[in-house]
This record gives C-alpha cells, structure tokens and sequence, in this order.
C-alpha cells in the first residue's frame, strides 16, 4: 500500500496515523534484537515503518534484506530510503530491483549526506547529482509502483540554510514526481506551523509527515539538536536542564513537551500523521504513543482483516488462507513457503499441491539461547510442570511457548477458562460432530477425516468477495507441522543438561507421545467439545520425572495410556501413545 493512500485514509477518517523509522546495526546480534523489536513493535499499530540506507557494501545490502524481512516475514509495510551517495545508476538499479522484489512500495529518495571522510557532498560517477533526478530516474523506471517521498527541511540543512532556496528544491523535487514529504526532525512547533504555511503557498499539496525525535537522555537530545542544527524552545532547555543528569526524569519530562509540540501539529488540521525516529528503541517511543492516547487498547483495537498477520511479501497481498497451525509462527510459515508459486486466495484448493520447505531454513527453529529459554519456561521435574507452563502461557503470565512466539490473543477469552482446564485433562471419545488428527514423531497417522481436503475452522465475510476460509486444517498441512512441532519440542529439550530430568522429561514427551488436532464441526455449540473431557485426569501428573542413563536412551518403554492428553490453546495435543 502506498504512504499517500495510508495519509489520505487519515485525512478522511480524522483519526491520526503514525509511523516507525529504524535503521541497520553495525552487528549480527542488533540485527536480530532489532528484528525482535520490529516485531514487538509491530503491535503498537504502526501504518508503516521506514528503513534508513546504510551507504556502501555491507550496509546497503542490509537496507535491502531488512526492508524483504519486514515486508514478508512481519507484516510491516516499508519505506526504503535510497540516497544518491556514492550510488552509480546500476546500484541504484539493484536497489530499486531488490524494493521490488520484497514486495515493498514505497521509496524515500535522499541525496544523502557526505561519506565521513569527505567534508564536502560529490555525485559518484554516472550516478544522480540531486534528489529531484533520483526521484524522475524512479518515475521513469517505475512508473506508478513506487510511493516516492522527499525530505523537508524546516529548519535548514548541513549545506545550505537559505529557507528560500530550499522551498525552490522541495518544489522541484515534487514536481519531478514526488508523493509525500517527510521533515528532519525539529522542536520549534510554531516554525515548522510556518514552514507548512510555506510551503503550501509554493503550490504543493503533496501530503507532509513531520519527524518526531523522541527524547531519551539530555546528551542526547542536545547532541542531536547540535547535529541537525534543530532550535531548541527556551522553555525546554529550562525544564530539561533542570533534571539533566536524570535519565528517567528528562525522559518523562522529555514525553510531555514532545507530545504537547504533537497535539498543537495535529491540532492545527494540516498534518494527520506523525513519523516517529525510534533510534532503534521502543520505550520512549511508546511513551509518547501512550502520552498522545494513540496506542492499541479494548477502546482502540488494532484491526485485522485475517486471524494471522499477513506476510506483505512480493506476490502475497492477496493471500487469504492458511493451515491454522502456524497461526503464531509467522516466520516460520513464511520461510516454508516462500518457494511457492502462488498463494491461496478465496480457497485453499489442492492439499497435495504444497511442498513445505524443509526445517533447516533461518527462523524456524527455537528463539531465544537456551538460558534465556530456561529461565523463561523454568526447568519441569513433572507433566505437571509441563501443563502449568501452557496454563501460564493461557493465564498470560508467560508470553510464548516453544509452539506459540506470540502471546495468546483475546479472541480465546471465551474458551480461556476450558483450555486452562484442558491443560490438565483428557482424551476425546468418539463423536459424529468432531474430526481429528493424530501424529507421533515417527509419522504414523490417525485420522477420521473423510478425505485429505480441507476443513474450514474460520470464516471471514469481504465486501465484494465470496466467503473466505481464512484457517483450514488438513492432511498435508498437519504432517509438514508435526515435523515443526516436534523439533521444536527437541529444541526445547535441549536448552537442558543432557542428565537433567527437564531434558528427559521432554525428550520423552517427544519420542512417546501423539500430536493431536481436534475440530468440532457444529460452531453453534461454542463449548460443544469440552464437556468430552469431563471426569478424565491425568495419571501420576504431579509425580517428578526419574531421570535414567540407560546407553544414552532416556527413559523405558511407556505403558499403555500411561499418561493421558496435555492440550494447548491452539485445538494440539501431545498425548501418550
């Protein structure tokens, strides 16, 4: 989706939007902590995010994969940042061709700043001298498929502070075929107010998206003010100075004046966005969302079209059905899937045309290091403390579970109080209105489904569309999970000492029980399935774990119906055998 539509659809609607930038770590761990941080991010509602260009080699290839990560994996719609600095034409082609591939649509094009060993900005050979041509070197390339944004500058920038002049170029820039405006950060409200003035009386009506820098320390909120060359409000400097060597009072202090500086522009009827430069972080960034009243909540739910985060990849916008198994994998889904050549849309069709991608793909396996996953899910002696750790995840005490990143979501509040019985109970009886599917690691399937087709678990009414099945669960999909499902489980196990009970416990679990799915068909009895549970209990379920070293074989032999089903909140089980 285009920046423009998202700022029009604001405009139109008076409720304010509001976006993230970020820009790539110089390490392969920021990386990954960003990537978590996009995602956690994610839920604070964000129209879109931008990615900042990390000019030269490494960098700038990392630009790219983050806006295909962002794009596919997450969700996120992006804006790429691409600069003229030390870009010839073909590495702009690459970059633009790399945008298009990951499915991302919009482009902020820059002149960038000078590389650091050169005091003064110079045009690489055969590249672009200004933004304006970059933007016109776009258009023509692209024609419509790029939203293209330029920047604004309200308070002058490095190599030029003639305020004149600089409206002659942001006017150039779009008459070249520019969409939106986006604006270097600034603190002076009532200059930026007359800057738009301004600027609207050049003649553009393009949208503009005013940069708002968080402030998280004194340091650096004064450095940053120095580098930008951003004036600082009198009465701003008195506040903030006066807690200085605080950080979490210049923090606090720091949210009220920002949020108070974001209710006069969006007061003023002009702007209906507000772009947010993160650094990177979450805190003071939420801080003001939650300030300015603008953060998610049972007033202001975020709203999905589909009951699992759609993947905004390159050929996957209009993807509509999914196994319900990776409903909070996402990643994972993605990364099996991405060799597709097509995506279901209105129905999911031929369960024996998808070929899920192996395991060995990036993301698939378990998050986290095993300390971190230890102290997250504690180190179970007992089924026991196996089925409180799902209890937890229910009770929202813990926010994921091997099988699960995401915390479990409001749409099982009606049926929270069953599975957290569930957890404790319980194997289905035989009834006309159920269908199942049971697994072991080894593959051996079980099954009283009429066929390998799909059985729809939800349905979503479009204007303009049929009926559509958003989550399914059928034959080909349940066999790819239960491979997911139980090295997931080995990963878990393996956080452990290979003599620990914990590890054993788990293994055991693994190698022994059933991987079960059970729908009931007749969605007018929303408990219709519960009751089948009633009166069953799990055998010896407080009983600790008697870890063995056997020839490296954990464990004996199980008994016949030794232990009975632990369910998650998903409609799994792990069962014995």
């Amino acid at each position: 989706m285009h920046v423009s539509e998202m700022l029009a659809e604001a405009k139109q609607t008076g409720q304010p939007k509001y976006s993230f930038e970020f820009f790539p770590p110089k390490t392969a761990q920021g990386v990954q902590n960003l990537y978590d941080r996009m995602d956690r991010m994610h839920g604070l509602g964000p129209s879109f995010i931008d990615i900042t260009w990390g000019a030269g080699g490494r960098q700038a290839q990392l630009t790219c994969e983050m806006v295909s990560v962002a794009q596919s994996q997450y969700g996120l719609e992006t804006c790429m940042h691409l600069t003229c600095t030390d870009m010839g034409k073909e590495k702009v082609d690459d970059a633009l061709k790399s945008a298009y591939k990951a499915g991302c649509t919009n482009i902020l094009a820059l002149r960038g700043d000078p590389p650091r060993e050169k005091e003064k900005w110079t045009a690489t050979e055969g590249g672009f001298h200004y933004a304006k041509d970059l933007v016109k070197y776009i258009k023509q390339s692209y024609a419509n498929h790029f939203d293209i944004g330029v920047a604004g500058y309200p308070e002058g920038c490095d190599d030029q502070d003639d305020p004149e002049a600089l409206l002659d170029h942001l006017k150039e820039k779009v008459d070249a075929g520019a969409t939106f405006i986006v604006t270097q950060m600034f603190y002076d409200v009532d200059n930026f107010l007359n800057w738009v003035a301004k600027v609207r009386a050049r003649g553009v009506t393009i949208p503009i998206i005013p940069g708002i820098m968080p402030i998280n320390t004194y340091a650096s909120f004064v450095r940053r003010c120095n580098h930008m060359n951003a004036s600082i409000p009198p009465e701003w400097s008195e506040k903030l100075e006066a807690v200085k060597n605080d950080d979490s009072a210049v923090r606090s202090i720091g949210t009220g004046l920002v949020a108070e500086m974001c209710r006069k522009i969006l007061d003023s009827g002009e702007i209906h966005h507000l772009h947010f430069y993160t650094m990177n972080l979450a805190q003071a960034t939420r801080m003001l969302l939650d300030e300015l009243n603008l953060t998610p909540s049972t007033e202001r739910p975020l709203k999905h079209a589909l009951p699992w985060r759609q993947s905004l990849g390159l050929g996957r916008r209009e993807e509509d059905v999914r196994p319900i198994f990776w409903k909070n994998r996402n990643k994972s889904y993605v990364a099996r899937t991405q060799d597709w050549d097509e995506f279901p849309n209105g129905r999911w069709g031929d369960s024996r045309s998808p070929a899920f991608g192996e395991l060995d793909a990036y993301g698939i396996g378990l998050r986290g290091t095993n300390e971190q996953n230890r102290k997250l899910w504690g180190e179970p002696k007992s089924i026991s403390d196996i089925a409180n750790i799902f209890v937890n995840y229910l009770e929202q005490s813990v926010d994921s579970l091997p099988w699960s990143e995401a915390p479990i979501t409001s749409e099982a509040d009606v049926i929270k109080q069953d599975l957290i019985a569930l957890n404790r109970r319980g194997l289905v009886e035989k009834d006309p209105e159920l269908t199942y599917y049971s697994v072991n690691k080894a593959g051996d399937l079980k099954s009283n489904s009429p066929g390998e087709g799909p059985n729809a678990v939800t349905w979503g009414v479009f204007p303009g569309k049929e009926i559509v099945q958003p989550t399914i669960v059928e034959t080909i999909s349940f066999l790819a999970w239960k491979d997911e499902a139980y090295r997931l489980g080995m990963d878990w196990a393996h956080c452990y000492d290979a003599g620990s009970p914990s590890r054993q416990l788990i293994e055991k679990m693994m190698n022994e029980w059933h991987l079960v799915n059970i729908v009931h068909n007749d969605f007018h009895q929303s408990h219709g399935l519960f009751p089948l549970f009633d009166g069953l209990t799990v055998q010896n379920i407080n009983k600790p774990f008697e870890a063995t070293t056997t020839n490296g074989v954990n464990g004996t032999a199980p008994k016949s119906n030794e232990h009975l089903p632990l369910t998650n909140g998903t409609g799994n089980a792990l069962v014995a055998a």
